[in-house]
């Protein structure tokens, strides 16, 4: 009763796209596990983007043993994207991603109505999946109650699997552990990248959800290691735009129980993850794709370039772990 109720709300393109998701929920589950880039923008010199540059970073990393690339996420400058060029970058990556590849495309509104449409959208633009952030604006209002109906009616419209995604950092809100768990026995719900870095959160829910289909993806190369330790199936991390060979080769380890080597590796890379995350940001994270011979290049305003001081930080993170 509760469920058609939602149905007659959100119309017959909804339930058409219902139809699709349930046909698709009796077929084998979507299997996340491995390594992506959430994938940076280039930008032309008048702030559009460069789709020739893109593509040439692409080229590059169909060439490492990535699980696929996941496109519109923070890192990618998405809410400095109009809707039109979020879904063409989506196209776009379709089009050059090797076959065999994951495409996760986020597709997180503020509001649920919104965030449907957006879903439909990257599904028919060639996503495999969708990464959805939680919708904040009016964070003291976000309650479990009202996050739990939100994903759920996202997850009954949506032709493709959807991924939940917290990331407190910026978002201001954390999705409560509770919701993680009830929203994971939706048939369409399939797993969640938690970029909060609290393992002991993380491992609760591997351990909530262990009797659902349910998996999780550490949200920053910082704490990959320890994601693994707890049941996390892979990693959407920033730093894999730098360094993607060393985080697939640190997976490799974690997966071969080699936890030593992986201990060594993971060590070197907390430096470099938290100066082009947390510390710097997105403008960081570009400056180091370019010195590893990515194309990077400038943020879209009102992001600023880094300072001479804050580019010598960076490049003192990087060499003092022996990447540079």
């Amino acid at each position: 009763m509760q469920r058609a109720r939602v149905w007659r709300n959100l119309g017959p393109l909804c339930l058409a796209a219902w139809s699709r998701t349930h046909s698709r929920a009796a077929a084998a589950r979507l299997d996340l596990s491995g390594i992506y880039p959430p994938i940076a923008t280039p930008f032309t010199a008048g702030e559009e983007v460069d789709h020739r540059k893109l593509e040439e970073n692409l080229h590059k990393y169909a060439q490492m043993p990535f699980k696929g690339l996941v496109v519109q996420g923070s890192n990618g400058e998405y809410p400095y994207l109009t809707e039109e060029e979020q879904v063409e970058v989506v196209r776009a990556v379709r089009r050059a991603l090797p076959p065999g590849k994951l495409l996760m495309a986020g597709s997180g509104c503020e509001s649920t109505r919104a965030t449907v449409q957006l879903t439909e959208k990257m599904a028919a633009a060639g996503a495999d999946a969708v990464l959805v952030l939680t919708p904040c604006f009016y964070k003291g209002r976000m309650d479990g109650c009202a996050l739990v109906q939100h994903y759920t009616k996202v997850a009954d419209c949506s032709p493709v699997p959807v991924v939940l995604y917290n990331v407190p950092a910026n978002t201001g809100l954390d999705l409560p552990l509770e919701a993680v768990v009830h929203l994971s026995q939706h048939p369409n719900i399939v797993g969640c990248k938690d970029s909060g870095g609290d393992i002991t959160r993380i491992g609760l829910i591997v351990h909530k959800t262990q009797t659902q289909d349910f998996q999780v993806l550490a949200g920053s190369a910082g704490f990959l290691m320890a994601a693994y330790c707890v049941g996390a199936v892979g990693g959407v991390c920033a730093l894999a735009n730098v360094l993607g060979r060393e985080l697939c080769e640190l997976q490799r380890l974690c997966w071969l129980g080699r936890w030593e080597e992986a201990r060594v590796l993971q060590q070197r890379l907390i430096e470099p993850n938290a100066a082009v995350t947390r510390k710097l940001g997105v403008p960081a994270l570009k400056q180091a794709m370019e010195w590893f011979g990515f194309h990077g290049g400038a943020c879209r305003s009102p992001l600023q370039p880094l300072t001479a001081a804050e580019t010598e930080q960076l490049r003192r993170e990087f060499a003092s772990n022996g990447w540079l």
